[in-house]
């Protein structure tokens, strides 16, 4: 009878799964009812899955207790509770009619039930975030108890808001078409190819795991689901190669975050950004594509030199795979991305692209024999149900920032934060920048980078923006450090995760990966202060201000990892850090001694270089 029981809920919860997988794209196809229906529905059987399919620990179950079928039940029918009751939500006058009991009892509990839902599948830190905000409205401001229910129940401003609006049309589509394309190989067209690119070349395993993790990440927009699945091959290959485990857990931590800001799909929060700045998915790619190139040319760099000082060569020839075999078994596996980035040029929204390229992964995985096999029925409908498991955590992280974006609105706590920002920073942009980029690490270190940017759209872009930034570059700048907080010690997730995998120090690694990726803590600043790097402006000066920047953060890494053309003395590196700062802000002033200083250690090293000795691995 048990055994039967546990078949049955596993099959209940995989026909669920299926269902909200398919019933998005079947929205997205036909087009989406109003905002409550989409919303309520949206939020109701993700919420009430994963009451379903965990326990009260967070921790996955095969059969759901009676009690968490009954929550997933209530969750389901609280958040449908609007939508059934259309006519009356739409009738009243917000913020006049007083609520019915109904309300505020049905309120109330979605309320609770959305934060215990994010605890189980986020932890306590965005839970925790919501009761402070929710608490510090009821008693530091003059928010009354009903009102800050009507705020977050019968309002598309809270829980049914932009955010949950966001997940239940572009994310959902996007981690669908992530989980398909995982599923009929292309993971494994990018390793390859990232071989065939860099396999040859000093430190090769390193750079494989850097190009890997980036196209990866682009796709699955979660940095510690990348570094698991990536990291599995390029880390164990990294040491055996000779990098310290920490080294090769910082490149793929690194590496793998990365992949959130990196066009054409980029993470989850690209798609709210777009919402939030009433633009397409298209424009806001175009923003993050010279930071995110930047930041990957700096990484790369970084690799180089750290492999050329320590004398690590190429990926063992065994592994290695010619370019031409990768595109000619697995290159059409390339198409399904190439169609979505087409369909987003043709002027078409993000929904109709993703959906665009879930409809071509089938055919593309059939156009030849080397991926044929992973088209089956069998495997379609698991690339559907993992889809949809992914979403859960979105849906839930989305809902309940909507919670705390809702509290910041109706209280006014948002003007009050702007004010104290701007008022801290004495109307100073360099100190307001340092003040968002410390909360942003912390927000981020504590939840999901969509949720950690939504909170600090409401407290920070406001006062950003008062202070004269651009409102691209605002958005972009919080939505950076949302991300780089994954390698920022003491709560560096992606670094936790890479290295379980490598067995290295905890400590040593994130610091390494601060070290590693330390141009995407500067790239924000520079954008701020030069819109060019967001490709704003005459092309000719874009393309000065992109070339001397790459310049800049190429030296950098040498400076930081000790080589250029040989190892660095200690004057050398000191030399360079200064030439830096030169190079990366576009003042012709400081440029040209910056290039002089450069070119005169480049000639010092090839004078000296035969008498140079290497550095010994460490």
């Amino acid at each position: 009878m048990n055994l039967t029981w546990v078949t049955a809920s596993r099959l209940a919860i995989k026909a669920l799964l299926l269902l909200l997988a398919v019933s998005h794209l079947y929205f997205a196809l036909t087009g989406y009812p109003g905002p409550y229906y989409l919303r309520g529905y949206h939020v109701g059987i993700g919420l009430g899955l994963i009451y379903l399919i965990t326990n009260w620990r967070g921790q996955p179950v095969d059969r759901p207790s009676v009690l968490n079928v009954c929550l997933g039940l209530a969750v389901c029918l609280a958040a449908l509770y609007p939508a059934i009751n259309i006519d009356y939500v739409q009738q009243r006058f917000m913020y006049v009619d007083d609520l019915t009991p109904w309300d505020l009892i049905v309120g109330t509990g979605l309320v609770v039930l959305v934060l215990e839902g994010a605890r189980r599948t986020l932890g306590l830190a965005l839970p925790l975030t919501a009761v402070g905000f929710i608490v510090f409205a009821l008693v530091a401001t003059k928010t009354t108890y009903p009102l800050l229910v009507e705020q977050l129940f019968l309002t598309t401003d809270g829980i049914f808001g932009i955010p949950v609006a966001v997940s239940a049309t572009f994310m959902v589509l996007f981690i669908v078409f992530g989980a398909m394309v995982e599923r009929m190989g292309i993971g494994k067209l990018f390793m390859d190819f990232a071989i065939a690119l860099t396999g040859r070349q000093a430190g090769g395993p390193a750079k494989v795991s850097c190009i890997t993790s980036g196209l990866f990440g682009s796709v699955s927009g979660s940095a510690v689901a990348n570094v698991m699945t990536t990291g599995a091959f390029s880390i164990p290959l990294m040491k055996r190669i000779g990098f310290r485990p920490s080294f090769a857990a910082s490149v793929e931590a690194v590496s793998s975050t990365g992949g959130q800001i990196m066009p054409p799909v980029m993470g989850a929060a690209a798609f709210v950004m777009a919402e939030y700045l009433g633009v397409s998915y298209l424009t806001v790619a175009g923003f993050a594509l010279m930071p995110a190139v930047l930041y990957y040319v700096a990484v790369f760099a970084a690799i180089h030199f750290e492999a050329k000082r320590l004398d690590i060569g190429s990926v063992p020839k065994e592994q290695q795979v010619p370019l031409g075999k990768v595109l000619i078994d697995s290159g059409h596996m390339f198409v399904p991305l190439a169609l979505i980035v087409g369909v987003l040029l043709m002027g078409y929204s993000a929904p109709f692209a993703a959906l665009c390229g879930i409809a071509s992964v089938l055919p593309a995985a059939f156009l030849r024999k080397t991926t044929r096999h992973y088209v089956t029925l069998e495997n379609t409908l698991a690339a559907l149900e993992k889809g949809a498991r992914n979403a859960l955590p979105i849906a839930a992280a989305t809902a309940c920032a909507g919670i705390v974006v809702g509290v910041i609105n109706v209280s006014g706590i948002g003007l009050t934060f702007s004010n104290f920002v701007i008022s801290a920073a004495d109307d100073t942009l360099v100190v307001a920048l340092l003040l968002s980029m410390v909360a942003g690490i912390i927000l981020g270190m504590g939840m999901p980078t969509t949720p950690a940017y939504i909170v600090q759209v409401a407290l920070m872009v406001p006062a950003l923006v008062s202070l004269g930034v651009q409102v691209e570059a605002a958005h972009l700048f919080v939505f950076y450090f949302a991300i780089l907080s994954a390698i920022t010690p003491p709560v560096a997730m992606a670094v936790y995760a890479a290295n379980a995998l490598a067995g290295g120090k905890v400590w040593e690694s994130s610091v390494k990966a601060v070290k590693l990726g330390v141009t995407g803590f500067i790239i924000p600043f520079l954008f701020v202060y030069e819109p060019a790097i967001l490709l704003q402006g005459d092309p000719l000066y874009v393309a000065t201000v992109v070339a001397q920047a790459a310049f800049g953060v190429v030296v950098l890494a040498a400076a930081l990892h000790g080589y250029l053309l040989a190892p660095l003395k200690q004057w050398h590196k000191g030399v360079l850090l200064l030439a830096t700062i030169g190079l990366i802000y576009p003042d012709w002033r400081a440029s040209i001694p910056a290039v002089a200083v450069v070119l005169l250690v480049v000639l010092l090293q090839r004078a000296t270089r035969p008498a140079s000795e290497r550095a010994e691995p460490g």
